[in-house]
């Protein structure tokens, strides 16, 4: 039978029973758009956590001397290759930078406090937070500057501020402490109080000189915002080739506890499908039944009339599969014209959560994001679970007997049997009474 045929028979079918349909087609409408909005908030937070793990210094490859992330020191630095950057695809990459981070102790006049000492090329920053803070005071001038940047929590449990010398103590290369005078320069506020109290700046050159090496301890490499995890691995390779019996760690091995949460994000799309979609193939399967049951002469006659068993699934499985299409194009708009309005973020610090969202390590500024691969999946799915959940009516339409159906029997044979008996029945008594 004619595809063709056979949808205009589903369509004319659905408009026979609006207010049905209709309510079937609201409620997977509510329910794709539930599912599609649920996943813009869990990929906005697995973005969220992906984007804050590469900001903070870690970008995605980054390169160390085995041994460094156990005991951080200037002793398990190296020398930069020459030329090591020329095997990068620079159109893939966001940017590159090779930093000086050992242990230090920052002493003001009045508190005590240990951190990060990190010697950087600001001009190199900008794949990393530092890059994008706001700075009140001076920021450094460059990979020669001698003075120092903290953050503002680290200056106020130091209570310093910009313009005053402060003494930081770190071994240096030949191993003994050296203890050196810093003028702080600039106080940068970070949207964590964590990042802020852990990391103090200087220039990278000028670090080298004080400490006494040429050595630096990591070179981090971000890629650019499109990039995949495919090339992630391509990067990898290409700097395990320039940076020799050196250890190249993706983002994933330096924070696994941030690579478990995405895979988690990634795992919960599936999840909350299965959940309201399998609740709304119950309601499907049990609306196109009745629709079915309603039918019965309908279908009937359409047997009597040589229409093949095949062909009433083929009917029956289009019907619910334009309710299901329908329902999901619906659903799909109504999750876009929600979505619009909060695209560019959520203010979460209007509700005062600034501190808590900090401590958990997110933005105030909360950025949903909906992916046109999240879109196609839960459109492609929606419409295969609803092809799958029309199989049920579908054979129960097949079962409809022509003779019965045309004299206007029940549905099925256990129906024909029920008359059967009843007719003997009857039967019985008439005999009796005579």
């Amino acid at each position: 039978m004619p595809f063709k045929l056979l949808a205009q028979l589903a369509w004319r079918n659905l408009g026979r029973h609006r207010r049905r349909n209709g309510m079937l087609l609201a409620a997977i409408a509510v329910a794709v758009a539930g599912v599609v909005l649920l996943n813009t908030m869990l990929r906005g937070m697995e973005g969220e956590v992906r984007e804050v793990v590469l900001d903070n210094l870690t970008g995605h490859v980054k390169v160390l001397r085995s041994g460094y992330l156990a005991d951080p020191g200037i002793r398990h630095g190296f020398e930069l290759p020459a030329d090591w950057q020329a095997g990068l695809d620079a159109e893939a990459l966001r940017g590159w930078a090779a930093r000086l981070r050992v242990p230090t102790v920052v002493m003001s006049e009045r508190e005590t406090r240990g951190a990060q000492l990190v010697g950087v090329d600001p001009a190199r920053e900008g794949i990393s937070f530092i890059g994008r803070a706001s700075v009140v005071g001076e920021p450094l001038a460059g990979a020669q500057d001698r003075r120092l940047l903290m953050g503002r929590a680290l200056a106020e449990q130091l209570r310093t501020a910009v313009g005053r010398r402060v003494v930081l103590v770190t071994q240096a290369a030949d191993g003994r402490a050296r203890e050196v005078g810093y003028r702080v320069a600039g106080v940068y506020e970070s949207d964590f109080a964590g990042l802020e109290k852990v990391f103090v700046f200087t220039g990278a050159a000028a670090l080298q000189e004080t400490l006494g090496t040429t050595f630096v301890t990591e070179v981090s490499v971000r890629l650019s915002d499109a990039a995949d995890e495919r090339q992630q691995g391509a990067l990898a390779d290409t700097l395990g080739a320039a940076f020799a019996g050196l250890d190249v760690l993706g983002w994933q091995q330096l924070e696994p506890q941030a690579a478990v949460i995405v895979e988690m994000a990634d795992f919960g799309v599936f999840i909350y499908f299965a959940v309201v979609m399998g609740a709304l193939v119950f309601g499907l399967v049990n609306a196109m039944a009745t629709a079915v049951m309603e039918r019965v002469r309908e279908m009937g006659m359409l047997r009597a009339l040589g229409m093949r068993p095949a062909a009433v699934v083929a009917q029956v499985m289009v019907e619910c599969s334009l309710v299901m299409a329908l329902g999901v194009a619906l659903g799909l708009g109504l999750a876009l014209a929600v979505f619009a309005p909060f695209a560019d973020g959520i203010d979460l610090g209007a509700f005062d959560l600034d501190k808590s969202l900090a401590q958990m390590g997110m933005r105030a500024n909360f950025v949903p994001l909906m992916t046109a691969a999240d879109v196609v999946l839960v459109a492609v799915l929606s419409v295969a679970l609803g092809a799958v959940a029309s199989l049920y009516p579908a054979v129960r339409a097949v079962r409809v007997p022509p003779l019965a159906a045309l004299t206007g029997g029940r549905f099925g044979a256990a129906g024909q049997r029920r008359k059967a008996a009843r007719t003997d029945d009857a039967a019985a008594n008439s005999a009796v009474d005579d």
